[in-house]
């Protein structure tokens, strides 16, 4: 029972921090369900509860949602879930995929202001959709990899937020038909599932209200530590596998 009471807790407070910034959440629950459940429990479990924070995040804020960009994004989706279906079983380790998006993360936050940003525009988002459900069962959150193409100043905090959010619970919901094919079965983990899920819940409600009080600049300022901290727990990652 304790360790539902911090599962519960954690769910609440990483599903306040997505709403109020859009990311982070994910991530942070990620590592904190690693203390208590094990690895291939993790991502399947991880993926429902995120479906229900994000889902409801995008609810609250639907009518920021840019819906151009999601369509896009929707195309794509199916296909990366495809190859990450194809993958899943013969992957060895996630370094090589987790190469790449520190690359894109670091290049997002330190370019020289000379160099072009990751300013995509809705055609793109078709591949970023393919990438996106491609790596999510592979390695968990979506946040980081979605994180550096909506730093831009042509959304607001709440279009970035709301549109994140639906993206992310298309890749979210992909996973659990992945994960059945697999044979992974849910109905053993119902009751943590249940309770995280209501943490969920009531974390994004509470978050998408804080998002509203938050002013564009500082909602910006703590977007990119967030960013910068899921640059160092991937470094981290990829330092414990060379190690290993």
């Amino acid at each position: 029972m304790l360790t539902i009471a911090l599962l519960f807790c954690a769910g609440t407070l990483t599903s306040i921090l997505s709403g109020v910034i859009g990311m982070a959440g994910g991530v942070t629950l990620l590592a904190f369900m690693s203390f208590f459940l094990e690895l291939h429990l993790i991502v399947p479990i991880h993926g429902v509860v995120q479906l229900a924070s994000n889902s409801s995040r995008a609810y609250f804020l639907r009518r920021s949602i840019h819906r151009p960009y999601f369509l896009a994004f929707l195309c794509g989706t199916p296909l990366g879930t495809l190859g990450a279906y194809l993958l899943l079983d013969h992957l060895k380790s996630e370094k090589l995929l987790l190469i790449p998006l520190i690359l894109i993360i670091s290049y997002s936050l330190f370019k020289p202001k000379k160099l072009p940003s990751l300013k995509i525009e809705k055609k793109g988002f078709i591949f970023l959709g393919v990438l996106t459900s491609f790596l999510s069962p592979l390695i968990g959150a979506t946040g980081p990899i979605l994180a550096p193409f909506f730093l831009r100043d042509d959304l607001t905090k709440e279009e970035i937020v709301s549109t994140k959010a639906i993206m992310q619970t298309l890749t979210h919901f992909f996973k659990i038909p992945l994960f059945l094919s697999l044979s992974f079965d849910y109905t053993q983990y119902s009751f943590i599932i249940f309770v995280m899920v209501g943490a969920a819940l009531i974390g994004t409600r509470i978050g998408t209200i804080l998002l509203g009080r938050v002013s564009p600049r500082l909602f910006i300022l703590c977007y990119k530590v967030a960013m910068f901290a899921a640059l160092l727990r991937l470094i981290y990652k990829i330092s414990r596998f060379s190690i290993g």
